[in-house]
């Protein structure tokens, strides 16, 4: 049995809307044993999950191109945007989060797929420059750590889990990230160099560090190996491919956050419904069905910042239900 006291179901990260109160007491009011830290990207620029990213670190600035956020020398008004809206979320999330005790997630873009998003000065990604990818997961760290002891410092109570959003990190492996003119793409990274660079990220947490990706292929192989204590996917694009790693997986310990709930507006199936595949994976693998509740935490697909508030609200307490009925009901 897993040590760690995983709550049963979460969010991914982003939420409609730009009112940090509200996104704040809608998360903690429908995840009492697992909340986050909501994201709300709609304020624009700085709270788009790079831009947020881009706020944490340390000793690196950038501020936005029409082709997206690029290295500068100072901060510029998209990172002190950046850095305001985010001390707005953690004042919400202090105020909905009194007294709680438990596991308490916060979000933030991990080192691959930030550098290939990032530009460097002359335009190209950060990803084609393994000097500036070091320098970039040596100032994320440092910004991660001192983002952790913040919240830990504002909720005391809480056991914080980190979650390092990775949706390009397939992309980078096979050497699929275009470069800026668009014609070619940047060289595929080695594994041993993305693997290292993961776990010194990873380094920086004192408990428990998830990986999250919405695109197919997740590596979950190469995660375990990095030190990742729990991946999170969408579980509509699992393969059968997938199947061999997320046995090892849960076999060697490794908390799976799967997201079973679209996040976007769709007319909802029961929750029995929604959870049905995870219990048909389980039979497939031969896992112990008693395993269930204390391997999976029922998630969104992906973010919730394209869904309506309404839809939203309802997507949540939808994963509620939907990991209620996978404990009361494993077979």
């Amino acid at each position: 049995m897993n040590a760690f006291p995983w709550g049963p179901a979460t969010g991914v990260g982003s939420m409609p809307g730009g009112d940090a109160h509200e996104a704040a007491k809608t998360v903690a009011g429908s995840f009492e044993d697992f909340p986050y830290l909501p994201e709300l990207p709609a304020r624009g620029p700085g709270a788009d999950m790079i831009g947020r990213t881009i706020g944490l670190l340390v000793e690196m600035y950038a501020h936005v191109e029409p082709s997206g956020w690029r290295i500068s020398d100072r901060p510029g008004r998209e990172t002190r945007r950046a850095r305001s809206w985010l001390g707005e979320d953690l004042d919400a999330l202090e105020e909905f989060t009194q007294g709680y005790e438990g596991p308490l997630k916060v979000q933030a873009v991990g080192p691959w797929t930030l550098a290939a998003a990032l530009e460097l000065r002359g335009g190209e990604a950060a990803l084609g420059d393994p000097g500036a990818v070091r320098d970039l997961a040596g100032s994320l760290a440092e910004g991660l750590r001192a983002h952790l002891a913040e919240v830990r410092r504002r909720v005391p109570g809480a056991r914080v889990v980190l979650q390092l959003d990775e949706p390009s990190l397939t992309a980078v492996l096979r050497g699929q990230i275009r470069t800026a003119s668009g014609y070619r793409t940047h060289r595929a990274v080695d594994r041993q160099v993305v693997e290292s660079t993961l776990r010194d990220v990873i380094g920086v947490s004192e408990e428990p560090v998830t990986v999250h990706s919405c695109a197919p292929d997740v590596p979950f192989a190469l995660l375990r190996r990095a030190g990742v204590a729990g991946v999170s996917f969408d579980f509509g694009l699992l393969t059968e491919r997938d199947e061999e790693q997320i046995g090892e997986a849960v076999e060697g310990g490794t908390q799976l956050f799967a997201g079973v709930v679209p996040s976007t507006d769709v007319p909802l199936s029961d929750p029995a419904g929604s959870v049905m595949g995870v219990r048909t994976l389980w039979r497939r693998l031969g896992l112990n069905p008693g395993t269930l509740t204390e391997s999976v935490v029922i998630t969104p697909s992906c973010g919730l910042a394209g869904a309506s508030p309404a839809y939203a609200r309802a997507a949540l307490a939808h994963c509620v239900r939907a990991a209620r009925s996978l404990a009361d009901n494993p077979e």
